[in-house]
């Protein structure tokens, strides 16, 4: 690591004896703008826009041309004093308004649109876990078993549609 940044978000340090410790305070505030609760107007762009307003923010995509050049995967942000960029951490997590969507940084690519957990709990209760193993359909039965087995059948296909057991 070195003296002059900090470890994870590389955000610029005051030094002793430093002139003009205003533009580095400025250039961190301008870094930490961009990435606390992160929103970027589109995931993957590789074109900077022509006419950016201050405080928009795009997340790189994997061949960036222009004054992105050299910074694939990265947050841009437009500023009144340019671009700046912050290189994604594993975990790291944006708002992307044009999908209505979280993207998730991990493996070295951003993800879109993909939530990982181990369940969903409301009111402290878990509601939706893994996977459970399949259930058969129901077989068997005769005419006044029908309409029951049609029922529970529909209640399987819909399960197995939602992923919630195996199909």
């Amino acid at each position: 690591m070195s003296d002059d940044i900090t470890a994870r978000l590389a955000l610029p340090l005051l030094q002793p004896g430093q002139a003009q410790k205003e533009t580095t305070h400025n250039e961190a505030l301008a870094l930490l703008d961009l990435a606390v609760q992160a929103s970027v107007l589109a995931v993957g762009t590789n074109v900077p826009p022509g006419a950016p307003v201050a405080g928009s923010a795009w997340i790189v995509g994997a061949a960036p041309t222009g004054g992105w050049a050299g910074q694939p995967q990265t947050i841009a942000g437009w500023t009144s004093g340019g671009w700046r960029f912050v290189a994604p951490r594993e975990g790291m997590t944006v708002w992307s308004v044009a999908d209505g969507l979280y993207a998730r940084f991990g493996g070295g690519a951003w993800v879109l649109g993909v939530l990982v957990g181990s369940h969903v709990a409301i009111g402290g209760v878990a509601v939706v876990g893994a996977r459970r193993a399949e259930i058969p359909a129901a077989t068997g039965g005769t005419v006044i078993d029908a309409q029951a087995r049609a029922t529970i059948n529909a209640i399987l296909g819909c399960l197995r549609g939602h992923g919630l057991i195996e199909a």
